[in-house]
């Protein structure tokens, strides 16, 4: 049994009553390699904030549970060199599916962890909650419920529809699984193609999709019945258009791909959602960075020559979310 406290690392629960107090929201990134952890730990730092670094089952499948363990922890330290006295940094578990998994990460060194029974009857998804919660508070280990289904595909998890949260199950699910904080669907999708182009508008001056807007009558109904309880909103990648374009004119094939906008992130940000999950614009920026490089260099074959600037696109959109979008940056 490994004890996230030996890593250095920090649960959800303090820094989430700050966020929902203070009208902003905790970037969660997912990581599982070298140059994500470092680009996140890097814009935590000069940007002061707090940050959740996320592993879904597919990334610990990747890069082993235990090498991400020890990035976790040297997470922390390289914060610290950077000049941060205090790193507040969670390793959470994205999309746990099962028990067993959580309880594996949480006995080796996890901070937080999430349990997605949303594919569940409502029972069943309240009674895993619960078994999770119960192993997970001998610890102190926070842990993350859903309830609702996001549509889209990222990593191993995946739905073809979207099914919007009913307000009227918040108070009941949240008080009988005792979770922490609450996933819920209000529109936001994973994956690069958020929206079909049928579900969209095109602006008629750049042939852009238009997204629809998120179900924020929802939301307020939900912070109504739970007024301070943390929600997460999961799928919230905005595609950044930019980032497409670049891969597009770089030999890549993204057409229609489509995100969140971020002015509806914005206004999330400052309501009791207090965990925004960002993904895939992450996998845009480095695969931007790296198409181009190889187009611009296609003599160069040293991996760092192309992992360095796609760590510093990475960096640089991280940036922008925590200060421009989430506004948790100067909350250390």
């Amino acid at each position: 049994m490994t004890s996230y406290k030996e890593l250095g690392l920090v649960n959800t629960r303090e820094m989430f009553a700050k966020a929902v107090a203070g009208g902003y929201a905790i970037p969660a990134f997912n990581f599982n390699t070298l140059e994500q952890m470092q680009a996140i730990v890097q814009a935590a730092v000069e940007t002061k904030s707090p940050v959740i670094m996320q592993v879904s089952k597919g990334a610990r499948n990747y890069a082993n549970g235990t090498i991400l363990r020890y990035m976790a922890q040297g997470a922390v330290e390289y914060a610290k060199e950077l000049g941060c006295e205090n790193p507040q940094i969670v390793l959470h578990l994205d999309h746990g599916d099962s028990f067993e998994l959580c309880k594996e990460c949480i006995d080796n060194g996890f901070s937080s962890v999430m349990i997605d029974g949303s594919h569940l009857p409502y029972e069943e998804n309240i009674a895993l909650t619960k078994k999770v919660v119960e192993y997970a508070h001998q610890f102190d280990v926070t842990v993350e419920a859903e309830l609702g289904v996001l549509a889209g595909v990222e990593d191993e998890v995946s739905s073809e529809v979207s099914h919007y949260t009913k307000p009227e199950e918040v108070v009941d699910f949240s008080t009988r699984s005792g979770c922490d904080s609450l996933a819920i669907s209000i529109g936001t999708s994973h994956g690069a193609y958020k929206f079909t182009p049928e579900q969209c508008t095109r602006d008629p001056k750049t042939g852009k999709l238009v997204p629809p807007p998120l179900a924020f009558d929802i939301l307020q109904d939900i912070e109504s019945r739970l007024p301070g309880f943390p929600i997460v909103l999961h799928g919230s990648s905005s595609v950044p258009q930019d980032e497409v374009d670049t891969i597009n004119a770089n030999g890549g094939k993204l057409p229609d791909a489509v995100g969140i906008p971020e002015e509806q992130l914005r206004e999330a940000s400052k309501s009791a959602v207090c965990k925004i999950n960002i993904d895939s614009d992450s996998r845009l920026a480095m695969t931007a960075a790296i198409r181009k490089h190889f187009n611009e260099k296609p003599g160069d074959f040293d991996p760092r020559q192309y992992l360095k600037p796609a760590r510093e696109n990475m960096k640089k959109m991280y940036i922008h979310k925590i200060v421009e979008v989430l506004g948790s940056n100067d909350k250390l």
